[in-house]
Parts: structure tokens; C-alpha cells; sequence
């Protein structure tokens, strides 16, 4: 991971696609990132600025808010997130390697930034293809561990029409901040 240090692993969390109101989700993730005196940083592709939307509606998220990036084209992608060119014509805009090199690419950006998500996908109707279908969003989480950075991926085809898929993303992604925060899934559910 170009220049980075941390493990990766994969997110095998939420295999639904409900799960919670996102501003509900992200009221929770305040409180969670503010007991914690964290900040949060997004990089987002096809949720196009829906996760940061969802996160500032909260009362206060400039108290654990740092940043939000949408980074829709390959190259700002490689520019404003330093992922690598390689990365994405080796994988895809759309891959997991990608969404963890955008969720990196947010820490590195910002001193003050504790944990990162990153979203990137095919929210349709077009774009689809037989291997990466309409609805499939990969998600990338890092978090600073140490001298280093922890990583997490996950992928997930969602059902529905283009604001489904960008709605359920946001979901998604906001509890998946949650859970790689140690929240455990029956608080979640409480949500």
C-alpha cells in the first residue's frame, strides 16, 4: 500500500442492506467520535457528498467532523488522495484496493483526522458490468493505530434504483465506521 504502514483485513459485517436512519447513525457515531475526542474524515465517489451531507446534519459534527472529500474522477481520486494510478488501472476505480487507498489518502491529508471511510461505486441505472453489476459499492476504513494505519474493506451490492443504492452506501458506511470503532452489532441494531 504505497507508502503506507497498517494491516489490512476484510469488514464482514452488515450482509443487509436496512440497518438504520443514517442521521440517526450518525448522531450515534458523533457521540461515539466525541467520548473518544476522535476526528472523522470521508472520501466519497458515488455516494457524491451524500455521506458528509448526512454526517453535518447533526447539531455539533464540527466537534468530530474534520473533512469531507468527493473525489468522482480518477483523477482526483490520484490527486486530491494520492491513490495510486497504478491501483486503479490495476483494479478498478471501482475495487477494494481503491476504497482503502481513498480512506488512507484522507489521513494522510489531515493531522487531526483519526478514522477515515471511503465510498466507491456503481450507483446506476448504466455502468454496470458482469463482473462489478449496477448497485455494487466497495467501502475502504482506516483508523491510526500506533505509528500506522489499520485498514478495512468491505464490498456490497445493494437492490434498488440510483438513490437506493447512494442511500443504503451511506448506511453502510456509517455503521461500518461504527463496528470498526468496536461498537458491537447489537448497539448498532439498537439504532
Amino acid at each position: 500500500m504505497h507508502g503506507r504502514v497498517g494491516s489490512t483485513r476484510s469488514l464482514a459485517m452488515m450482509n443487509r442492506d436496512d440497518g438504520g436512519d443514517a442521521i440517526e447513525l450518525a448522531t450515534r457515531l458523533g457521540k461515539e467520535l466525541t467520548r473518544r475526542g476522535w476526528m472523522l474524515g470521508t472520501a466519497e465517489s458515488c455516494t457524491g457528498g451524500l455521506l458528509a451531507g448526512a454526517i453535518t446534519s447533526v447539531p455539533g459534527a464540527s466537534r468530530w467532523f474534520d473533512r469531507g472529500y468527493v473525489t468522482y474522477s480518477n483523477e482526483a481520486k490520484a490527486v486530491d488522495l494520492q491513490v495510486p494510478t497504478e491501483t486503479i488501472d490495476s483494479f478498478g476505480a471501482v475495487s477494494e484496493p481503491v476504497a482503502v487507498e481513498m480512506a488512507n489518502g484522507v489521513l494522510l491529508a489531515s493531522r487531526v483526522s483519526h478514522i477515515a471511510v471511503s465510498t466507491t461505486g456503481i450507483a446506476g441505472p448504466e455502468g454496470g458490468t458482469p463482473g462489478k453489476p449496477v448497485g455494487l459499492v466497495c467501502f475502504g476504513f482506516a483508523m491510526r493505530a500506533g505509528d500506522g494505519i489499520t485498514t478495512l474493506a468491505a464490498t456490497h451490492v445493494f437492490q434498488g434504483d440510483r438513490a437506493q443504492v447512494r442511500q443504503a452506501s451511506v448506511v453502510f458506511a456509517l455503521r461500518g465506521v461504527l463496528e470498526m470503532m468496536g461498537v458491537r452489532e447489537t448497539e448498532l441494531d439498537a439504532v
